[in-house]
Parts: C-alpha cells; structure tokens; sequence
C-alpha cells in the first residue's frame, strides 16, 4: 500500500519545477537578453513559448492520462521535461532557446493536471482530497512567488543556463519515486481523441499571444494583428460548433454550465495575468530601471514568497472548513489594491516602499491558487477529474501567458498596473458571484449531466 502523504509530495515536487519554471527565468531575462542579444519580442516568447504549449496541450494530456494511464503518462513527461532542461541550458541563440522551451514546455504539460488528478485519485474522501488539493494548489503559488528568487541566485552564481540545469537531477529522483511509489490510475471510461479541438485551441491561443506580443512593433490597426485576432475570432466559433457535436471533445463544454467551474476558470485566467505581469514588469523595472543585480532582484520577491508559504496552507484548510468565497474576495482586493499602489512606484520610490507594496501580491497569491483549484473540480466525477484539473490549469497557463504578453506590450508604466487592479477587481466580482447557493446549484446539476460517463448512458444531451 503506497502513501498518500508520500504520493502527494511527489506530486508536488513535480509542479514546483514545471511551475516555477515559468516565475524562474523572469528573473534571467537581462543576462538573456545581453548574452544572446535578444529584443523585447525575443524575451516575451521565451517566457510565452513555454506557458503557450502548456495552455495549448493541458487538456490534451489529462485525457490522454485517463486513457493510457497516469503514472505512464506523468512519467513521459518528467522525461520530456528533464530533456527540453538540458536543451534550454545549451541554447547558442535565442531562437534555439525558445524552441527548447517549447520542448520543456511538452513535457511540462503531462505533469500539472496529470499530477492533480493523481491526487484526486489518491484521495478518495471529500474531506482529504480538498486538504491535499489545498496542499498541492499551494505549491503552484509557491513556485511561481519562489521562482524569481531561486533563479537570481542562480544567475549571479553560475549564470542564466543554471536555471535550466537545475532541473535535472530533481527531474531524476522524481522519475525514480514515481517509478517505486506511485500507482496507476486510469478513468473508469477513456475519453476519445479530438484532433479538431486541439488544432483550433492551439490556432486560438497562438494567434492571441502572437497579436499581442507584435502589437507593440506593428500597432494594433496593423493588417497582420487585425488578420490574427480576426483567424482567431473564427476558430473559436469552429470550436464552440465543433465540440458541441463530439461525444468526447476535448473542451468539455458542460462543465462550463457550472457557475462555480466556470468561475474558477475565468477567475484563474484574470488571476495568473495579474501575476504574469508583474513578474515580468517588476523584474525588468528591478534590475533594468534601479541596476539591482538579478540576486538582489530576487530577494526583493523575498516577502512575496513567504507570504505565499505562510497563507497557502491556512488557505487551503480555511477552504475544506468554509469554502472558497473568504479567500477569493481576500486575493481579488489585494490584486486591485496591489496594481494601483504600484501604478504610483518610479525609478526614485525608497526601496522599502517597493517591498511593502509588493506584500499586497504576496496576500493575492498566498490566497487565490487553494481556492481555485478546489473550485475546478470538486463535485464533478473521478472520471472528469483530469478534463476538470487540466481547463484549471489551462486557465492559469492562458492568464500567464497573457498576462507577460500584455506586460511587454503595454511597457513598465502605469499603463500594466492599472491593468492588473482592473483584474483584482475581476477576480473579486467574480468571487461573489461565483460561490452563492444559486451558483452552487447549478454545479449540481452540471455534475448530473456526466451519470453517463460513469457508465450509466452514454447519451449526448441536445439543445
């Protein structure tokens, strides 16, 4: 009989690297940028590519997991992921790097939902299974509020390839814990490829992120940025037509008439774009604007870090006792409020002021990521829990990858940091409205429309 307790660390060890693999190499991007003479595109895609295949293929992975198996299919990726490391840590140029971070990104995207549902699995009581998804939704924030400090240190060290060396030996003894102390897991039901999906979610997205990022070259009335989001625009009625016609598609529209699921998305999208974007800006504004070397810079997210370690537990508890409504109003008014404070930083502000502000997104992150990831799935079925955890996780990786791109647009004044408050008040309307009782009832009736992939039928509804 394997540990839960011990099956859960691994699990987590596993997200920390893929996720503070995004938060990790924000830091780095000015050692990037004058070793490989990078442009400002060049750095939004080196960051991008990787949280843009993550989005792209979450959803893929899990369903793929539930029918191959998820230890097999965790342990791919953990492969996968130690090799895009190593490719990322010899990139010659900035092209080669973006494209082993897409690598990375591959194997990165068999880990995250795999891994949660591994853990729903795990844990089969509601009372244990929403602690241990506190648990592992607070490692995420942890990573990501740890990732800038960890990379700094790297980088003044041994240099900007090391936060890609690092990977490696945890991705071996993760490999080899997998393989003694994880079991295998598969739905009770495999869910059906759908070839059609993943192309136009991937069209969606890429097109997306790639208007962005060149909308600061071209313009938005530009003809390329107009023709990018207008492709965009028509894949995403293709995929709404499309998946309403599949017995199994890959973006399980249904779930969405859940008000506390789809929350929990939009909110996760509206969340991580506020923190994307301040990791991004507050790095460059740290080491570009005040000549902080990248160590420094690091430590500066210090008290993001342990507000982060301190709040996530009590966070994730406080959400298995109450709910997740406390916690997401707490994380939407502190994202607001952090945004506008910052809005009022320059190149002259006293450095402890910097730090105070920056509290403000310790509090958002330390309380945001618990309640959302036990949101996503709670209440649906075991066999929808790796199509549930992978759109959470989707959510995320879309709002990160959006949330860099808008940042490097946008530029480090004002301009971003009014952005990121407008979405805290996002995340705080969306709290309030997502986690009522008339909001809990439709989750109810939502998680009624999967009796048949339980095997009870098998029948599509219409309408």
């Amino acid at each position: 009989m394997k540990s839960p307790a011990l099956v859960l660390a691994i699990c987590c060890t596993s997200i920390v690297v893929a996720v503070m693999d995004i938060s990790i190499v924000t830091v780095a991007l000015p050692s990037i940028r004058r070793d490989l003479g990078a442009s400002v595109e060049g750095l939004q895609w080196t960051v991008d590519a990787y949280t843009l295949v993550l989005a792209g293929f979450l959803v893929l992975a899990g369903s793929t997991a539930d029918r191959f198996g998820r230890k097999r299919v965790f342990l791919t990726g953990l492969a996968v992921f130690g090799i895009g490391s190593l490719l990322c840590g010899v990139a010659p140029g900035i092209g080669w790097l973006i494209a082993a971070r897409a690598v990375q990104a591959a194997g990165g995207t068999m880990l995250n939902p795999v891994a949660l549902a591994i853990v729903v699995t795990t844990f089969p009581a509601p009372a244990e299974r929403a602690r241990a998804i506190g648990v592992f939704g607070a490692m995420s924030g942890l990573a990501l509020a740890l990732g800038p400090i960890v990379g700094g240190a790297l980088v003044d060290g041994l240099g900007w390839r090391a936060v890609f060396w690092v990977n490696v030996p945890i991705i071996a003894a993760a490999i080899v814990a997998t393989v003694r102390f994880v079991p295998e897991s598969r739905a009770a039901r495999a869910r059906r490829f759908d070839p059609a999906g993943q192309v136009l979610v991937v069209l969606v997205l890429g097109c997306v992120v790639e208007a962005i990022i060149e909308a600061r070259r071209l313009g938005w009335t530009s003809p390329v940025i107009l023709g990018l989001l207008g492709v965009a625009a028509l894949a995403v009625a293709a995929l709404r037509r499309c998946e309403r016609r599949r017995a199994d598609p890959l973006l399980e529209l249904r779930l969405f008439r859940s008000v506390p699921f789809s929350g929990a998305i939009v909110m996760a999208l509206f969340a991580l774009c506020g923190f994307g974007a301040f990791l991004f800006a507050t790095t460059q504004y740290l080491q570009d604007v005040r000549g902080l070397p990248a160590l420094d810079a690091g430590l500066c997210l210090l008290p993001v870090g342990v507000l982060v370690l301190v709040l996530s537990p009590r966070t994730g508890r406080l959400v298995g006792a109450r709910g997740p409504r406390l916690p997401l109003v707490v994380a939407g008014v502190a994202l607001a409020l952090g945004g506008a404070a910052t809005a009022w930083l320059g190149p002259a502000t006293p450095l402890p002021l910097v730090l105070v502000v920056s509290l403000l997104f310790g509090v958002f992150l330390g309380t945001v990521n618990p309640p959302i990831t036990t949101t996503a799935v709670s209440g649906m079925p075991a066999s929808m829990a790796g199509v549930a955890g992978s759109l959470a996780s989707a959510g995320r990786q879309t709002g990160t990858t959006l949330g860099v791109a808008l940042a490097g647009t946008v530029g480090a004044g004002p301009g971003v940091w009014w952005l990121v408050a407008a979405l805290g008040a996002g995340v705080l309307v969306l709290a309030l409205v997502s986690t009522g009782e008339r909001a809990a009832a439709t989750g109810r009736r939502a998680a009624e429309l999967f009796a048949e992939v339980e095997g009870v039928s098998h029948r599509r509804p219409t309408g």
